[in-house]
């Protein structure tokens, strides 16, 4: 059960980060019967202000010495990779003492340069997803969740995917009951379904040769009609298996996949931008059902058409488009 919080702040703090972990766990809630957390704020000096990545500062009232022994280590995102050897060596204490560790956004490269993320699965915001990896090559990082719980490291993606894995991680120590009303404070969902591929930009392919580009032009304008890689090399005046090779090697997957995913991508332009029904959609993309089409979004962007439509739509019904994460029911 986590009765004490400790939460890291170094210059270049992200402000909304360290703002998710002290909502969950730094507010006085005991009158909703939540039980109060021993919160404690630590920086490299008591007393001595560190610099957001704003430029306002922040004064912490506890040292590095107060994350040892706490029950929980929150690691907000922090700019930069240069972090002090001392901090690192604090986190390292505190989780060889056995404080679990909690990392939002990009605070999960502070918890790599300590030495956590090794051979572990974890994850972080998708922009900076390949950089984890190239850093710390044996984590194992996830691109498409909200969070990673791996026991005593949770790892959560951007943003507000922070507030997913502190309302999880209150979920799984202190029970349902008590998520909801902190939750239904906060007025955010208690657990959000899908994951980072729903917030992820996917840009159609431009690595492809010259040569082949016209050929993926002509499908995407005319991705309603049927495909198959013998009616696709026939018309690129190719055999079958020079067509699947040649595709391949232009865009690093396979001409059904390919034609797949760039349908998903078409739904999802359509279903922010339109209030057409879904059956059309579906039609116009080229997946004839909506049930197929819901089989393949889900896949690809991990929550169904319906609720993307929910979310993200852009002046159709009652959905508001503001170019962020959805507030919306990992």
């Amino acid at each position: 059960m986590i009765r004490s919080v400790s939460a890291l702040v170094l210059d270049g703090l992200a402000v909304f980060e360290f703002g998710v972990i002290c909502e969950v766990f730094g507010i006085d809630r005991s009158a909703d019967g939540v039980p109060n957390f021993d919160f404690k704020v630590c920086g490299p000096e008591p007393g001595k202000p560190v610099r957001t990545s704003i430029g306002a500062t922040l004064t912490p009232d506890h040292g590095l010495d107060a994350l040892i022994g706490a029950d929980l280590v929150a690691i907000p995102a922090i700019a930069g990779t240069d972090y002090l050897p001392e901090a690192l060596a604090a986190v390292r204490t505190a989780a060889d003492a056995g404080s679990i560790i909690l990392t939002v956004c990009s605070g999960a490269f502070l918890a790599g340069a300590a030495g956590l993320l090794d051979g572990r699965p974890c994850t972080t915001h998708w922009m900076h997803a390949d950089e984890l990896a190239r850093m710390y090559p044996t984590a194992r990082v996830d691109r498409n969740v909200l969070f990673v719980d791996d026991g005593n490291l949770i790892t959560s993606a951007g943003t507000a995917a922070g507030i997913d894995a502190c309302l999880h991680l209150v979920r799984r120590e202190l029970g349902s009951e008590v998520t909801n009303k902190i939750a239904r404070r906060m007025v955010v969902p208690p657990q959000r379904d899908g994951g980072q591929r729903q917030f992820i930009d996917q840009p159609i392919p431009v690595r492809c040769s010259d040569g082949f580009a016209p050929h993926l032009d002509w499908i995407i304008g005319n991705l309603d009609k049927p495909h198959t890689v013998g009616t696709l090399a026939k018309r690129a005046a190719m055999s079958t298996r020079t067509f699947a090779r040649r595709f391949v090697e232009e865009t690093g997957t396979t001409p059904m996949q390919w034609i797949t995913d760039q349908r998903v991508l078409y739904a999802r332009r359509l279903l922010e931008e339109t209030d057409l029904d879904i059956d059309w959609i579906a039609g116009q993309a080229g997946f004839g059902t909506a049930t197929l089409l819901r089989h393949h979004f889900r896949r690809v962007i991990g929550v169904t058409p319906s609720d993307y439509r929910r979310r993200f739509a852009c002046g159709t019904g009652e959905s508001v488009c503001d170019d962020g994460e959805a507030v919306a029911s990992a």
